[in-house]
C-alpha cells in the first residue's frame, strides 16, 4: 500500500492539472499526459506487476480507440471533432485503469459532459454553447477519479468491514 500512495498522489495531481489546463486553455498538453501515462505503467510494474499487461493494453486500446474516432471524424467532416490531447489522456487512463475499464470511463465522462450541457442550457437558456468546443478533459479526469475510487479505495474499505 505504501508503494501505491505516492503514485496515487501523482495521478490525482496530474489529472487535476489536466482538467484545469483544459478548462482554461482548451488543451491537454503532452507535458502532463505523457507523465500520467508513464506513471500508470510504472505503478503497475512496481506495485501490481500481475496487472501490467492489462495496463499496457489499456494504453494501447485507449489511444487507438480515440485516435480512430479522431481520424474518422476528420476524414468525414474535414475538421477536428475531438482534440488529440483527449486521445493521449484516454491512453493514460487506460494505463492506470486497464483496458477493461475504458468503456466505463468513456461512458461516464460522456454522461457527465452531457449532463453539464443540459443543466447549463436549462439554467442559462444559452443552448448555442453546445456548438462551441467542449473541454472534455475535466470529465475524463472526473471519470478517472471515480473509477479509481471504485478500483483502489472502495475494495480496501470493504475488506476491512
Amino acid at each position: 500500500m505504501a508503494c501505491t500512495i505516492g503514485f496515487i498522489i501523482v495521478y490525482i495531481a496530474l489529472s487535476f492539472a489536466l482538467a484545469i489546463v483544459d478548462i482554461r486553455q482548451g488543451l491537454l498538453p503532452d507535458a502532463l499526459t505523457c507523465p500520467l501515462l508513464w506513471c500508470g505503467l510504472l505503478w503497475h510494474l512496481l506495485c501490481q506487476p500481475q496487472e501490467l499487461a492489462n495496463a499496457v493494453w489499456g494504453a494501447i486500446a485507449g489511444y487507438a480507440g480515440f485516435a480512430l474516432i479522431y481520424w474518422g471524424y476528420c476524414a468525414v467532416r474535414r475538421r477536428e471533432g475531438l482534440g488529440y490531447g483527449d486521445v493521449k489522456f484516454l491512453a493514460a487512463l487506460g494505463a492506470w485503469h486497464g483496458w477493461q475499464n475504458l468503456s466505463y470511463l468513456v461512458l461516464l465522462s460522456s454522461l457527465m459532459a452531457c449532463t453539464f450541457l443540459v443543466v447549463y442550457g436549462l439554467r442559462s437558456g444559452k443552448w448555442q454553447a453546445i456548438k462551441n468546443p467542449l473541454p472534455f478533459g475535466p470529465y475524463m479526469a472526473a471519470a478517472g477519479l471515480i473509477a479509481g475510487w471504485q478500483t483502489f479505495y472502495l475494495p480496501t474499505i470493504l475488506l476491512r468491514l
